[in-house]
C-alpha cells in the first residue's frame, strides 16, 4: 500500500472515530449529546432533569430521542384539553389542533402561540424542522409540510414529552 493512502486512511478513521459517538447515535436514533439549552428560561442540571424525568423522557425531552410509533396513550387522548410539555408543564398544543396522522404519534396543526421553538436538524441524512418547548427547550418532536389546513403544518410530537390536562366540564 502506498504511504499516502496509508496516511489518507489513516486521517479519514480519526475523523471518523472523533465524530463516530454522534454519528452513531444520529444514525440509530440512540441519544446524543445535544447541545446545551442554556438560552431557555427553565435551567436544571442533567442530574435534576433525570431526577425528575422517567428514563423514556429523559430521553426524548433531553437527547432528542424518539418513541416508538403507537406507544403513547396521548395518540388516541380526543377529549377537549390542554397538552403540554412533561418536562416543564408549559401548555404546548390545544386539543382543538390535534387531528390523526396515522403516523403513530400525537399530531397537531398549530402550536399554542410562542409556546414552540424551531431549529433545523439536519440527522438521519435528512433536514427537518425540529421542535422544542420555548421554556425548558426539551426536544418535543419534528414539523413536516404535509398536515392539514388551516396552516399545512404536521407537529408530530412524542407523546411521552407531553402530559394532558382535560379541560373543565
Amino acid at each position: 500500500m502506498p504511504r499516502r493512502d496509508f496516511l489518507r486512511g489513516t486521517a479519514a478513521f480519526a475523523l471518523l472515530a472523533a465524530a463516530g459517538s454522534s454519528l452513531y447515535a444520529r444514525f440509530t436514533g440512540a441519544a446524543s449529546a445535544a447541545e446545551p439549552r442554556s438560552s431557555f428560561p427553565v435551567q436544571k442540571s442533567e442530574a435534576e432533569w433525570r431526577s425528575q424525568l422517567t428514563p423514556q423522557q429523559f430521553t426524548v425531552l433531553r437527547k432528542e430521542g424518539t418513541e416508538r410509533a403507537y406507544t403513547s396513550p396521548l395518540n388516541d387522548e380526543h377529549r377537549r384539553g390542554t397538552f403540554s410539555c412533561a418536562g416543564c408543564g408549559q401548555a404546548v398544543y390545544a386539543s382543538d389542533t390535534k387531528f390523526d396522522s396515522g403516523t403513530g404519534w400525537p399530531s397537531f396543526w398549530d402550536a399554542v402561540p410562542n409556546a414552540v421553538g424551531t431549529s433545523v436538524d439536519r440527522s438521519f441524512m435528512m433536514v427537518r424542522t425540529e421542535c422544542h418547548c420555548s421554556r425548558c427547550g426539551g426536544h418535543l418532536g419534528h414539523i413536516f409540510d404535509d398536515g392539514p389546513q388551516p396552516t399545512g403544518k404536521r407537529h408530530c410530537i412524542n407523546g411521552v414529552a407531553m402530559s394532558f390536562k382535560p379541560a373543565a366540564a
